[in-house]
């Protein structure tokens, strides 16, 4: 199936009907919504001008005739009274009104990579698409300045350098000669860079049911580690797992309250000892914590101290040690979370923790603030770990699994629709 109609049918073609209808809805529900929060203050506005003309008409009544001014005020309170509850009736009934949750559609999660990748397409697809404007034709000029663009996104030297071997070869075997269509080629290729022949490289190794799922997260301080962990065990509570999660990193100040405070946020119980504690000691009480409660995932939280690296490796050691002699087979998925926006920075921290544990999966956070997102690419072709999820924003839902063409399509949005809509017509 060629790369386009793989967009087309996962990524650019247009939502269902079904999609549609549920997106008119929701334009519509927060429309209501705020006319329903405009309301309140033009009712109020509207009862003040009949106050005002009760209270005129009331002084014109009074000079005429004597009304008792303790039985009109005692009216006007209960007016008030009145008009208060049936507002809190209504404030009621739209506050208890059932939220339906929706699942995402392939079509929203494809929005989200291209709103996530918002940064990096600005600045590499803009300079892309100014290189293919200003070169008409495909020549050896047009193939040096896309080599910078590349290299500067930080896609990595020995990515870049395959990547051009394999747009030339495609080039010439094509026998192309413009530049028209050219930003589907190099998608096309970045996707076959990526992927390498493997598939399902994003899902985690989850264990068959009623058996323990250990997941070690692995990671320096300060990439989002302990959010990550808590987003993605507010994901697997959404697939009816039951997630219990370990404080492992002991030695940094405040990281076991932050996790106690994601915990308490997604309804995940938290096994915990003081600040200072032996990591491994947290590990084998959460293990047997989680078997108590038939738990079907345990997150570890591990410290991220690099300062001295073989200090590192026996505590990861350690760790693993604890786990695998608690549950065969365990650690099932060593997930090592990355900053995206520390570019180069984040391939080196990659290969010293793969040294130091077997690293299965990358989690590439804070996707959404770099403008050099080409990191995920170098990172899968030097090191052969697979990025299993990125964070594409801040909110719950915002960790998403990684999706190579989702990806790809998130850097080249814009000439992609241009060029399939050509393609189409």
């Amino acid at each position: 199936m060629s790369f386009f109609k793989r967009l087309k049918d996962k990524l650019v073609g247009n939502p269902t009907e079904e999609e549609k209808v549920a997106e008119i809805i929701e334009e519509e529900a927060a429309e209501q919504k705020q006319d329903e929060a405009t309301e309140p203050a033009q009712i109020e506005a509207i009862v003040d001008e009949n106050e005002k003309a009760e209270e005129v008409s009331v002084t014109e009544a009074t000079s005429e005739t004597e009304i008792p001014v303790a039985s009109e005020d005692q009216e006007q309170q209960e007016q008030q009274e009145q008009q208060e509850q049936q507002k809190e009736v209504q404030e009621v009934a739209i506050v208890e009104e059932p939220v339906k949750e929706k699942k995402p559609s392939a079509w929203s999660i494809t929005q989200k990579f291209k709103a996530g990748l918002e940064k990096t397409r600005n600045s590499f697809t803009s300079k892309v698409n100014d290189l293919v404007a200003r070169y008409r034709k495909v020549d050896e000029d047009f193939f040096e300045e896309l080599e910078d663009l590349l290299l500067q996104a930080d896609v990595g030297f020995e990515t870049v350098m395959e990547l051009m071997d394999k747009l030339r070869f495609e080039v010439q075997r094509k026998n192309i000669k413009d530049t028209s269509g050219i930003q589907t080629i190099i998608s096309e290729k970045l996707v076959e860079i990526y992927e390498q022949g493997e598939e399902d490289l994003i899902e985690l190794n989850m264990q068959p049911n009623g058996e323990l799922t250990v997941i070690l997260f692995v990671g320096v301080n300060g990439v989002g580690k302990t959010t990550t962990i808590g987003k993605l065990a507010h994901r697997l509570k959404s697939q009816g797992k039951t997630v219990v999660l370990a404080a492992g990193d002991t030695f940094r100040a405040g990281a076991i309250d932050q996790l106690q405070v994601w915990g308490d946020r997604v309804g995940c119980e938290v096994i915990k000892q003081s600040e200072g504690s032996d990591p491994a000691a947290v590990m084998y009480d959460a293990i047997r914590a989680a078997k108590n409660r038939n738990a079907d995932v345990l997150i570890c939280d591990t410290a991220g101290r690099l300062q001295n690296k073989v200090n590192l490796m026996n505590e990861l050691e350690k760790v693993h040690r604890v786990i695998s002699r608690e549950v065969p087979n365990a650690p099932h998925e060593v997930l090592l979370a990355l900053d995206a926006t520390t570019g180069q920075n984040a391939l080196v921290q990659a290969q010293t923790f793969k040294e130091a544990t077997n690293v299965t999966g990358i989690v590439l956070t804070k996707l959404d603030g770099t403008a050099k997102g080409g990191i995920v690419l170098a990172i899968r072709n030097k090191l052969h770990i697979p990025v299993k999820f990125v964070g594409l924003g801040e909110k719950m839902d915002d960790l998403q699994p990684f999706d190579a063409e989702r990806y790809v399509y998130g850097l080249f949005a814009e000439g992609l629709d241009k060029e399939l809509q050509n393609s189409e017509d």
